[in-house]
């Protein structure tokens, strides 16, 4: 068996897919290496621990949402685009780690409460606080009208954008760009400041 990177990816897709398919607690090490055609013992040559691996498949999906996240956020785009790009960036997100958000979605209130998992914690205020500040920036700025609720609105925006992992499947018919287009067509015409 092949000790290298791309087995170590594979072993980690494979585990992804068992964990957002049967929960992390049901999950144990022999389900994920008969998964991946291996005996348990020699998944430990990877991983010391299933731990290790739902931590590794969720802060690799986290780190890469956040640096397209801190990309969007530093572009200097107006507070409309920048919540067009935002959008944009989590449905890309969901094509990418599909497993990983769904385990994120199952998991990470249970998880963040072990010290290993605090980043967890963080990064949920790091996001409610991205998209919070555009959406009072947007009000601000007149982009978008001055009644909205905004913690309602964020909450909307959230829940409706990541339930999509519960539908989307990478590779089906709609593109993930496709998806957000359409998601933001609906949306946005009832957050446009009245003219």
């Amino acid at each position: 068996m092949s000790g290298g990177p791309e087995r170590r990816e594979e072993l980690l897709a494979t585990a992804a897919e068992v964990f957002a398919a049967q929960g992390y607690r049901a999950t144990t090490v022999r389900r994920i290496a008969d998964a991946a055609g291996i005996l348990a013992g020699s998944l430990y040559y990877h991983f010391d621990s299933k731990e290790s691996m739902v931590d590794e498949i969720l802060s690799t999906f986290l780190t890469d949402l956040w640096a397209r996240y801190d990309a969007v956020l530093a572009g200097g785009l107006g507070p409309r685009e920048t919540i067009e790009a935002l959008v944009t960036e989590s449905f890309r997100g969901i094509d990418r780690h599909h497993a990983a958000v769904a385990i994120y979605q199952k998991e990470a209130r249970v998880l963040q409460t072990q010290p290993r998992f605090a980043y967890l914690a963080d990064s949920q205020v790091k996001f409610e606080k991205a998209w919070l500040g555009t959406l009072e920036r947007g009000v601000a700025e007149r982009a978008f009208r001055a009644d909205l609720d905004i913690r309602l609105t964020y909450r909307f925006l959230r829940d409706t954008v990541w339930v999509a992992a519960s539908w989307y499947r990478p590779g089906g018919q709609h593109s993930p760009e496709e998806i957000a287009r359409q998601y933001l067509s609906m949306v946005l015409e009832g957050i446009n400041l009245r003219e």
